[in-house]
């Protein structure tokens, strides 16, 4: 059955920033807002009836929530990461997810820079002994940083904004990517992972959740760091070992760590935090708050808004992690047809066979494609417009077809 474009609802979720809600109202869409996510089966029952819905890092999109969503068209990751989708399932019942790969990399590279002056100068140490009435002038154990060598594990967008800032401050950098990357400024690339490590006095990680690299720093990688280096991490939880960098730092191989993100991170701001590396000297620890600055908060949630609208008023999915990418306009003088489908031969001749047999002449075209679906976009041009959702109705009946939507 086709689906028009009248009346879209969107949830957003997590308290993401009211100038999505601007926007979106804005561009005509009802949106509900809640400061806090949902799981599993209360996540579906609030979510029930919404057209898009969009989260951040907490609320995870499993396989099961989206069965129970039939009417959901899209999913926002107002964050950059999107592990907490089943970005997989999403593609086969044809929902595209967007997130926001730009908007907070200057919050965090600016966070990065920051903890590794205060873990050279162990500010936190010297910050904590002051609140409990010592005063201990030494300088002994700080350092500047300018001079030394910074090694950034991931290249993108943050690794990259860390990189140019952190030549400002004098240190050189050299950086390790799995992908070959064109390096700015006067980094350096390795060629493995231990080579960066032996050669680093710090290490920061920019780098996705993925099986390449979870754990990715354990014991040995640890020992392959220069004693005395720091470690930074960023990016998420599962690529550090917790248990074996608290070893390292107890045994002073590591002269400290700051760390902003945990394998196991509470839900709300009303959850108790416990990790192996609370209480250790020169260690840093903070909550999940890399991007969370009020100017990356907005620019987020600008981004993935318009996004939404672009997809729900014109079929775009440009930016879309999980979705053939079409980059098309919003449709003008002609009404538009969107189907997604089953990516098998004969489709597009079964939809142009429907076309043909009502007199419409297509004005416009986008088919792409993946592995698992194709997504057909089609501007019409129709002797009698009536006969639109007729039209839409038949190509949405096709075997192949996943959905359809009217525009």
């Amino acid at each position: 059955m086709a689906k028009t474009n009248a009346n879209k609802r969107i949830l957003l979720l997590e308290g993401i920033h009211p100038g999505a809600k601007t926007c979106l109202e804005a561009a005509g869409f009802t949106v509900e807002t809640e400061k806090s996510g949902f799981e599993g089966d209360q996540l579906a029952a609030r979510a029930k009836g919404f057209h898009a819905v969009g989260i951040r890092s907490k609320t995870k999109m499993t396989s099961a929530v989206l069965e129970k969503l039939p009417e959901l068209e899209v999913i926002g990751c107002f964050c950059i990461g999107t592990d907490q989708v089943a970005l997989d399932h999403a593609n086969k019942v044809g929902v595209p997810v967007f997130n926001a790969p730009y908007s907070n990399t200057r919050s965090v590279a600016e966070l990065v820079m920051a903890e590794m002056v205060a873990l050279s100068r162990r500010l936190a140490d010297r910050t904590m002994q002051m609140h409990k009435g010592v005063w201990q002038k030494t300088a002994t154990g700080a350092n500047e940083i300018r001079g030394k060598t910074l090694g950034i594990v991931g290249y993108g967008h943050i690794g990259t904004q860390v990189s140019v800032l952190a030549e400002a401050f004098g240190l050189q950098v050299i950086y390790y990517d799995i992908v070959k990357k064109l390096p700015i400024g006067n980094a350096r690339p390795c060629e493995s992972l231990h080579d960066l490590l032996g050669r680093s006095d710090f290490v920061t990680f920019h780098v996705p959740d993925t099986q390449l690299t979870r754990k990715m720093m354990g014991e040995a990688e640890l020992r392959a760091m220069k004693k005395g280096a720091y470690l930074l991490n960023a990016s998420r939880g599962l690529v550090v070992d917790i248990p074996a960098l608290a070893s390292a730092l107890k045994a002073r191989h590591i002269a400290g760590a700051a760390l902003d993100v945990f394998p196991i991170e509470p839900a709300s701001n009303d959850g108790r935090f416990t990790s192996e590396v609370q209480e250790l000297e020169n260690v840093i620890l903070t909550p999940h708050i890399g991007g969370s600055t009020e100017e990356a908060q907005e620019a987020i949630g600008l981004e993935v808004s318009e996004s939404f609208v672009r997809f729900l008023k014109s079929g775009a999915t440009t930016g879309a992690v999980n979705f053939p990418r079409v980059d098309v306009a919003e449709p003008r003088e002609y009404p538009r047809i969107v189907n997604i489908h089953h990516n098998v031969p004969g489709v597009l001749g079964a939809v142009n066979n429907i076309v043909s047999e009502h007199g419409a002449n297509i004005v416009a075209q986008h088919l792409a494609t993946d592995p698992v679906i194709g997504y057909l976009i089609m501007d019409l041009g129709l002797p009698d417009p009536a006969e639109l959702k007729t039209v839409a109705g038949k190509i949405g009946a096709l075997k192949t077809s996943i959905r359809t939507y009217v525009h």
